[in-house]
């Protein structure tokens, strides 16, 4: 065999500035709206049932399929998953995954012709709610295999040779991961330092993959890596996929956290690694742009799961909150208590509704849902956070005693505490809270980037400014009278949504605070211009009032489908009616904090904090971490260190 060519040294990591960064990141983005969004539409003030109401169905075929698969995973996870176990031992059983694989679990979202069992978002997502419930570390698994590991990107960028080759693998067979981030490089990827340096017929692949969620018993791996340009080459970062067990592929370490223990997420560094061109996925700089288009719905699975999270907490809240007693009465009757089983009832109700409803969105792709899926991922994650606070505390004690000291004394085995740490993470993953209030809100203000980009770009002349002052002039003077009044001041708008309970009036409030957002995103940017984007408090409140609305709608227009199929609907017309007054108080409040808030003082003390004014403070304590690197050190080079591969066979 010849020796390969030595490969030229991996550039350096990229240095880019802030609005570097920022053309990247927009480079990525679609572009396009070519179908309706509801919550695009929502942000300008336009609310539109219409594209919600009456809620989109699944086929009776996708019914069928849906639920005999959610029957046998059932079956499957009551006993043969022992959640315990995987917690105590951190790590999920070899003949579970190969179970799961045998049930055909790795192919659920890949199209039948393909081996796969070809299910909708809908049932997919209740399958990882219903897995999830019994094992968090399995929920995560199976989705970052389906939603952004290899078959999500090869079912919408693909080729045909890609498909047939890989995806009957990752049906039956073959886990998959995602590796996007580095040491050094999170939510900025213009920073992304690992490299495919074009040789003949391959690919190069250098450098360090860090927090790869399935990296550690993975087959299969989607890298993205930066393409240097050089002749016949565009270069950009690009989208791969590779075998893991490629000469040159070292897993460095399994990674541990506070919860998810059986996650199987780690370090991986290549070195040399050969790829086949025909392992690229689509063009040569699409890299971040078939990232975000894979999570435009891959993101829902997270906020199905935590759907799931929220239904445990309210089985046992529901079950603890009637045995015990204090003060002659069950503390479920005790309104201190009370108060927090309503919240999780009525969020769960809510977040079921959101959930539901953007997959269905998603099935039919009749509309955009990248703003529903992002605003799904972000409330998810936020909402079932705190109702499993909310769960520990009611179980007072308990609720912070691990469930093998329950047992070990007798008493129920309940893992409040587990759950807790687990969900954690789901603030972070797949884009942090805040990275989520910026990629939500640069959607939706893109009506107005769109008209007045050029006004409030510095880079800009005159000419230019003059040209985007009046395309605004025109655009802002058809949208702003469409702010002023709407069906949400009539008393008989949206009637079909009163059946005892009066829904409708919920349905009035979203019209009409729906403009107010609007109108208060106009003034923002009639204020701040081309700074806007730096006020990042102001953003995330506005995304958030949106998130609020949104989730009022999804809960009003399932209570509506509930109630019409005669499922339930009184009692889903209550909790949607007990869900829209929390959220109400909750959007007030945010309103309030738009324009009264500590903003300004708070960048002045971090200022201070980061000049050393403070560090008096800090003087009493002891700090226990290390003195380690902040960052570990992410050098191309062959690895050092033993591989911690471990195929799954």
């Amino acid at each position: 065999m010849s020796a390969v060519p030595e490969t030229p040294a991996a550039p350096s990591r990229p240095t880019v500035t802030e609005r570097e960064a920022r053309q990247v990141a927009e480079a990525a983005r679609e572009q396009d709206w070519r179908k309706p969004s509801f919550a695009k539409e929502l942000f300008l003030g336009r609310f539109r049932p219409d594209l919600i109401h009456p809620h989109p169905l699944p086929a009776d075929e996708d019914v069928r399929r849906g639920e005999e698969f959610l029957a046998k995973l059932r079956d499957f996870c009551e006993t043969r998953v022992d959640g315990a176990l995987i917690e105590r031992e951190a790590r999920i059983p070899d003949e579970v995954i190969n179970g799961l694989k045998e049930l055909g679990a790795l192919g659920m979202k890949i199209d039948i012709k393909y081996g796969g069992l070809g299910l909708t978002q809908v049932y997919y997502n209740k399958a990882l709610a219903l897995v999830g419930s019994a094992s968090p570390a399995i929920g995560a698994l199976l989705s970052a295999h389906q939603s952004i590991g290899v078959p999500q990107p090869l079912k919408i960028f693909g080729t045909r040779e890609q498909k047939e080759t890989f995806l009957p693998r990752c049906a039956r067979t073959d886990i998959s991961a995602f590796l996007l981030t580095e040491p050094d490089v999170g939510s900025d990827p213009a920073r992304l330092a690992t490299t495919a340096v074009p040789e003949g017929d391959d690919y190069v692949l250098d450098g360090v993959k860090l927090w790869t969620t399935n990296g550690v018993v993975a087959d299969l791996l989607v890298v993205m890596a930066r393409v240097p340009r050089s002749e016949g080459h565009r270069g950009g970062i690009t989208a791969f996929v590779v075998e893991a067990d490629s000469e040159g592929v070292t897993v460095e370490n399994r990674n541990a956290f506070m919860g998810l223990r059986g996650l199987e997420n780690g370090v991986t560094r290549f070195h040399r690694v050969r790829v086949p061109a025909s392992h690229r996925i689509g063009e040569e700089g699409q890299g971040l742009k078939i990232a975000l288009t894979t999570l435009n719905t891959g993101r829902l699975s997270l906020p199905a799961m935590c759907v799931g999270a929220g239904k445990w907490c309210l089985k046992i809240a529901r079950e603890w909150s009637a045995e015990r007693e204090q003060w002659g009465k069950p503390v479920a009757l005790h309104e201190a208590v009370g108060s927090k089983i309503a919240f999780i009832a009525a969020t769960t109700f809510a977040l079921e509704a959101v959930v539901d409803l953007s997959s269905q969105m998603a099935d039919e792709d009749r509309n955009d849902i990248r703003i529903e899926a992002a605003l799904a991922k972000l409330y998810g994650s936020e909402m079932a956070w705190l109702m499993a606070d909310e769960l520990v505390q009611i179980r007072g004690g308990r609720g912070f005693e691990t469930a093998d000291s329950l047992r070990a004394r007798g008493e129920r085995a309940v893992p409040a505490e587990q759950m807790l740490r687990d969900l954690r993470i789901n603030r972070i993953f797949e884009g942090s809270t805040e990275i989520m209030h910026l990629l939500i809100a640069r959607e939706a203000v893109d009506a107005h980037l769109s008209v007045a980009g050029d006004l409030i770009d510095p880079d800009k002349s005159l000419g230019d400014k003059a040209r985007a002052g009046a395309s605004a002039g025109a655009f802002y003077a058809r949208w702003l009278p469409r702010l002023v009044a709407g069906p949400g001041q009539l008393p008989g708008s949206y009637g079909e949504f009163k059946h005892g309970i009066d829904l409708s009036l919920h349905l009035r409030y979203v019209e009409r605070t729906s403009r107010k957002l609007a109108r208060s995103t106009f003034y923002a940017m009639s204020r701040w211009q081309g700074r806007m984007e730096t006020k990042q408090g102001f953003l995330g409140r506005i995304v958030d009032i949106g998130a609020e609305l949104f989730a009022m709608s999804a809960a009003c227009v399932r209570a509506e489908l509930l109630r019409s199929r005669g499922d339930h609907g009184r009692e889903a017309y209550q909790l949607a009616d007990a869900f829209c007054h929390q959220a109400r108080l909750r959007v007030e409040e945010l309103f309030g904090r738009l324009w009264s808030n500590t903003d300004d003082l708070d960048r002045k003390v971090v200022k201070n904090v980061l000049g050393g004014s403070y560090t008096w403070l800090e003087d009493g304590v002891i700090d226990p971490s290390d003195d380690g690197p902040w960052i570990a050190d992410a050098t191309p080079g062959p690895s050092t260190r033993e591989n911690a591969r471990r195929p799954i066979r």
